[in-house]
């Protein structure tokens, strides 16, 4: 379903979007109610390019990708994009291949000073909770003393409960980030292609970093999921939207330039 978007990351907060910010400005991101800021207590908002599916477009895992987003875009943020599922020679397939991809990614966000989401990208991730686990524990003994990381534990959950299905699988998850790494922030994907963040602002996790995933994709996606996403801030929870585009949720169609 999702070929081929440019994926574009961005925070739901006040900051101005031309405002370039790196970590050496604002520390370590951390949410206050339903903002997210950096030490000095002001909203921060970062903007990027996400890399892709690990096994499809690895050759973009490169220190030299990263340093031209920086340098010629501007960006403040990488996504470094772990492709998970069965079947398409991902994490689950080769390890080591995959997880030298995203180091690499990681790696030279932290040189170039802006901040790297590190992204567990699986639309059932909730079959595969002891492979989270393993991950995000190992990428928290790695990086956990960095300010430039944030975890994104699930990427997109399909249509299935937030309170039964995606809520215990973040908790056990972010326990095993917590384990060795208290304090970088963690964003959770939300139920139906992370866009009922309402109901994960009904039933929170229990964790004092964490935001909830919104995704936008502007000729799809209108008025409701605004709605959607005024309801949760409105009930005190951050958002991040971890993936934005112009054009329809599927990749196709037109621009909805306006």
């Amino acid at each position: 379903m999702f070929l081929m978007k440019p994926l574009l990351i961005s925070v739901l907060c006040l900051a101005s979007a031309t405002t370039l910010l790196a970590v050496s400005k604002n520390g370590r991101l951390q949410t206050d109610g339903n903002q997210i800021v950096g030490d000095h207590g002001n909203p921060v908002a970062v903007h990027g390019m996400s890399h892709f599916w690990s096994q499809w477009e690895g050759v973009f895992y490169t220190a030299e990708t990263v340093d031209w987003l920086v340098k010629d875009w501007h960006a403040t943020l990488a996504r470094a994009f772990l492709g998970v599922h069965d079947g398409e020679l991902g994490y689950q397939q080769q390890p080591a291949r995959e997880i030298a991809k995203i180091k690499r990614v990681v790696d030279a966000a932290i040189a170039n000073d802006i901040y790297v989401l590190i992204d567990w990208h699986d639309h059932h991730a909730e079959d595969n909770v002891e492979d989270a686990v393993a991950f995000f524990s190992q990428m928290a003994k790695t990086y956990g003393d960095q300010p430039h990381i944030i975890y994104e534990i699930y990427n997109e959950p399909l249509k299935v409960s937030w309170s039964k299905t995606v809520n215990p699988y973040a908790e056990r998850v972010i326990a095993a980030i917590r384990r060795n790494d208290p304090d970088n922030l963690i964003v959770v994907g939300t139920p139906y292609w992370s866009q009922r963040v309402d109901e994960a602002a009904a039933d929170p996790i229990d964790d004092a970093n964490v935001a909830y995933v919104l995704h936008f994709y502007a000729v799809s996606h209108k008025a409701d999921l605004r709605q959607r996403a005024q309801k949760a801030l409105d009930m005190g929870v951050a958002l991040m939207v971890t993936e934005w585009g112009t054009m329809e949720a599927s990749g196709d169609g037109g621009i909805d330039r306006e």
